[in-house]
């Protein structure tokens, strides 16, 4: 991984509201992250936590009359934030890919698949349509697809989940892009397919030096791949840091549940899974200061002060938002 000056995007203060009929939903509230070049950056938390919002917002995808964006997303020389559609499209696909969770709802249907990687070449490329073709063929091999010839002249419907999920990332990295945005990549995809799916993304990073922002609940996948996580909660970051610091000494106790949710596989079965109690917050009326504290059994009065993210030691880049001390989170923060 990288040093910490080599950052090809900032993001500070980013804010993103949905306007419903009980009022202004704040899906994200006031993130601070830095992508570096080159390395894996996991989001992980609960669904509703606010991590494909955070991400689709970095690029614009989820713009409209009841989206509320704030905050800045420098990337190239520019605020994301501020930038026209004519100018977000210019990155869309080029310099920022997605790839999104659901592959056959993403993929046009009507379309074969070596077309939609050949399209992606074209919108930012000066290719002829057999140059572009020729070329989606090949990074259909790149991904790992045994036969792409057929697979290119193949409809999405008549691909596996795993080939589609692979399409998908052979779009994605069309142009080479210096960022690559993959929302649940793994979701719904067998144990072996999965296995080659996070091994395909840890090649091409290393091939394209490309940097990953990877969307996920799975703290089996972050183990396996992450170079540093960050742990979302009601539109916030609870906890940040590499992935051995944040997985093996947790300090926020929404982590600490969350690490405990895991099934073991070594050691003598547990007679139940553990289970965060209640559940995440969805509505718009969000409690006074710590979002977790309804959840948390160790909370206190400090709690009802919204805490900041902060490092327990000077320089350190492991930080939490959480006002008691490490030790008592670390011991099981959550009932």
């Amino acid at each position: 991984m990288t040093g910490p000056s080599e950052t090809v995007m900032r993001i500070r203060d980013l804010r993103v509201g949905f306007d419903t009929p009980d009022g202004r939903l704040q899906a994200v509230d006031g993130v601070d992250l830095d992508l570096r070049r080159g390395e894996i950056l996991a989001l992980v938390g609960e669904s509703g936590s606010g991590k494909s919002a955070l991400t689709m917002s970095l690029v614009g995808l989820n713009r409209g009359p009841r989206t509320h964006v704030s905050g800045q997303v420098e990337f190239g020389g520019r605020n994301l934030v501020d930038s026209s559609e004519a100018e977000l499209r210019e990155v869309r696909g080029r310099a920022v890919a997605v790839v999104f969770q659901d592959s056959l709802a993403a993929l046009n249907p009507l379309h074969r698949a070596g077309a939609q990687v050949s399209e992606m070449l074209r919108l930012h490329q000066p290719l002829r349509r057999a140059a572009a073709w020729e070329r989606a063929e090949e990074l259909l091999d790149d991904v790992g697809i045994a036969n792409p010839s057929r697979t290119a002249r193949s409809y999405p419907h008549q691909l596996s989940g795993g080939m589609r999920q692979r399409v998908m990332i052979a779009t994605g990295l069309a142009n080479e892009p210096a960022v690559l945005i993959a929302d649940e990549p793994t979701t719904a995809l067998d144990v072996t397919i999965q296995a080659q799916v996070l091994e395909l993304l840890r090649r091409l990073r290393a091939e394209h030096d490309s940097s990953i922002v990877l969307i996920t609940h799975d703290l089996g996948v972050v183990a396996e791949v992450a170079d540093r996580v960050a742990v979302m909660y009601a539109g916030r970051v609870v906890e940040h840091g590499t992935r051995d610091e944040v997985l093996r000494r947790p300090r926020h106790p929404y982590t600490v549940g969350l690490l405990r949710s895991v099934p073991r596989i070594d050691g003598r079965p547990a007679e139940s899974l553990f289970a965060i109690p209640g559940a995440p917050l969805t509505g718009t009326d969000r409690p006074e200061g710590c979002a977790f504290r309804p959840r948390c059994a160790d909370a206190v009065e400090e709690c009802g002060t919204r805490p900041q993210l902060r490092a327990r030691e000077p320089g350190s880049g492991h930080l939490d938002a959480c006002v008691r001390e490490p030790a008592t989170a670390g011991n099981g923060g959550v009932r």
